[in-house]
Order: C-alpha cells, then sequence, then structure tokens
C-alpha cells in the first residue's frame, strides 16, 4: 500500500459507533513476550464486526480500535521464545485463552477472563499488521502470502481466514454435540457461520436440513452438504417442525434426539429453532443477537431436552477444522469474495445492509 515501509503498517480504526474508519499508519515494533507479529493475507469481515460498527454492541477495549477476528497471515517477527514461528503461515485463533489460569487448567478455556480477542480486547486484523498472542496460532503447511492454493481446498491462504471463526466456531459446537454418523441435524440460518455448519455436519456423517431466507444460499448449500433446504420465510414453528418430522422420517431418523444449532444470530432464527425442540433434542445456540425472544422453557423439561451456548473455539481444536477445510471435505472457496482493504468502507456497509452474499474477506 501507498506510505507502507517496513517499518510500517497501517490499520483502519473505528473511532465512534457508526462512523467512517479512520486509515492509521502505526511502527512495527519488536512484540512483547509471548506474542507475534503478523502480515495480514486476509480478514474476514464478520457479523460481530458490523455489529460493533452499526449496532451498538460494545467492543471491551476502548476505542479507536481497529476491528476484525478472522486472521490469516504470515508470522514477519516474534518475542525471543517464538523465534521458531518467524516466516510461517498461520490462523489467529479468533479467540486465545491465557492457558494458565484455573479455567484453562481445567480445561474450560473459553471461558478465561484473560482471552484476546483481535478486535474486541486489542486492534484486529483490519490492517496490514497485527499483534497477536503467539500461543495457539495454528500453523497451516501453505505457501505463506504467494497466493497459490493450499492442498485441495483450493483456496489461498487469504481466503482461510474465515476458518478463524465461521468455520473453528461451528467446528466447537459439533464436537461438543459429539455429531456423528447417523445423527439428524438442522441448521437454522445458513450465512456465513451456519452454511459451514451444514457442511461440517455433512462431514461428520450426520443427515442435514437447513432452514434460511435466501434461496440463492439454500441452492448453494444444496450442492455442499445439505440434505434438506427449507425457505425460512413466513414459516411458524409448528410448521416447520411438521416439515421437519416428514422429512426426517423419509431419510430414516425417528422424531426425536434432534441435534439443532441455531446460526441465524436473528430474533426469527432464534424463535424457530427454540420451537424445533422434540423429545431428547439439543439446542445449541452459536448465533447472537441483541433481540430478546420469548419461550418457554418448560419445553426442555417436558422433552427432556438440553440447551447449550457456544462461544468462539479453543485453538486446540483448530487444526481439526482445518484439516476438514484442507481435505476438500468443508468447501470454503464458494462462500467467500475477496476485497481489497482499501475498499473496507463500502464492504462493511453493503456487508451490514446484506448486499453481499458471500462472507467478504478483506486484502492488504
Amino acid at each position: 500500500m501507498p506510505g507502507l515501509s517496513t517499518t510500517t503498517g497501517l490499520r483502519w480504526e473505528m473511532r465512534a459507533l457508526g462512523r467512517p474508519l479512520e486509515a492509521v499508519f502505526f511502527e512495527l515494533a519488536p512484540p512483547p513476550r509471548g506474542h507475534a507479529l503478523v502480515r495480514v493475507a486476509g480478514c474476514g469481515v464478520c457479523h460481530t464486526d458490523l455489529g460493533f460498527l452499526f449496532d451498538g454492541v460494545r467492543p471491551r477495549a476502548p476505542l479507536p480500535l481497529a476491528l476484525g477476528h478472522e486472521i490469516s497471515g504470515e508470522v514477519i517477527d516474534a518475542s525471543s521464545e517464538q523465534r521458531s514461528l518467524v516466516g510461517r503461515a498461520v490462523i489467529v485463533p479468533a479467540v486465545t485463552p491465557c492457558g494458565s489460569c484455573a479455567d484453562c487448567r481445567a480445561g474450560h478455556g473459553t471461558l478465561c477472563a484473560k482471552q484476546t480477542m483481535p478486535g474486541n480486547d486489542a486492534h484486529g486484523g483490519f490492517a496490514t499488521h497485527v499483534l497477536v498472542p503467539a500461543r495457539g496460532l495454528c500453523l497451516v503447511d501453505a505457501p505463506a502470502l504467494d497466493g497459490r492454493p493450499v492442498r485441495r481446498s483450493g483456496c489461498t491462504l487469504a481466503e482461510l481466514a474465515v476458518v478463524a471463526d465461521a468455520v473453528t466456531t461451528p467446528y466447537q459446537a459439533m464436537r461438543r454435540a459429539r455429531v456423528s454418523p447417523g445423527d439428524f441435524v438442522v441448521v437454522v440460518g445458513l450465512g456465513g457461520v451456519g452454511g459451514f455448519a451444514a457442511q461440517i455436519a455433512h462431514a461428520l456423517g450426520a443427515t442435514v436440513a437447513g432452514f434460511d431466507v435466501s434461496e440463492e444460499r439454500l441452492a448453494l448449500l444444496g450442492r455442499h452438504g445439505l440434505d434438506g433446504g427449507f425457505d425460512a420465510r413466513g414459516l411458524d414453528p409448528k410448521e416447520a417442525r411438521g416439515t421437519l418430522r416428514a422429512f426426517a422420517k423419509e431419510r430414516g431418523h425417528p422424531d426425536r434426539r434432534w441435534k439443532i444449532f441455531e446460526c441465524s444470530g436473528a430474533k426469527g432464527g432464534q424463535e424457530l429453532a427454540f420451537g424445533l425442540l422434540g423429545p431428547g433434542a439439543l439446542l445449541s445456540v452459536v448465533g447472537y443477537t441483541l433481540d430478546r425472544i420469548e419461550v418457554r422453557l418448560s419445553n426442555l423439561m417436558a422433552f427432556d431436552a438440553k440447551a447449550v451456548g457456544n462461544w468462539g473455539c479453543l485453538p486446540e481444536l483448530y487444526p481439526g477444522a482445518l484439516e476438514l477445510v484442507l481435505d476438500g471435505r468443508v468447501a470454503v472457496k464458494p462462500f467467500v469474495r475477496l476485497f481489497p482493504l482499501a475498499e473496507i468502507e463500502g464492504v462493511l456497509a453493503r456487508a451490514h445492509e446484506r448486499r453481499i452474499a458471500e462472507r467478504p474477506v478483506l486484502v492488504p
């Protein structure tokens, strides 16, 4: 980018809710202990970023702040004890636990009070370079920034940025739900996260049904692991459950023990997902919205069902999710679209208005 040198980076900082971002040059200082400096190959645009910028969701760090937590790139510098990372292509975990607190030691890293999320706790990946914790970086055996595809995925390192959240978050939810061959999985909302949720469930051997308001997404996912796609527009939960019951029966599945993943991050989607609960069902809430919904919690008791949340993905699970992509079992390339970082203002506005069908990835 114009104005850059080997000692200077550029990031786009959020200064106030809904206001234009500001391009800021910054010095590329040596990383402090336990950190790595990553030259960004690509950074995905997530629903969370749009919530910070447009919808009043508050980041934990004070403004000004560069957003962006779906980051892939190349480590160009690291603290002395992490020098072996220099030159390696990596995916940066969207959330990195500290690794040493009581929660982390007990295997509950997603609860870590000292966790670090780029674009929330510190400057993120809407930049040419980003400083991140070295712990948990997911190594990619790939040419770093030369644009060549990585193994069977057909994706460049920039396109693999979405693994950092859109792929790994539903992957952890599926792992926690113990999705396996013979399961009947329902995904509500087939956008950036839900589309990958459907693919992951299929890759794990489940029969997959999905709801969305976009005929285009339903058709695309029908070519990538979705066994049954249903238009959610104007569909009440009771009607939807009846439709699903018939579909499940056709596929040899009982009307019980469904595994339902709410990925829409919308009021209507969450109401629909809860309304699909039946005997022994598991509801995993993966999407986020500020809206409140009214539900009858007694359904959980009556159906002996479960409802759980899912926050991000533990760094130790990243290699398994990445392997599904690199082996071609989960397709990324048809679901992402690259944009120059210089076009960030227009891309974020269009994404917020839902005028970009794919997951946008900003490339410096």
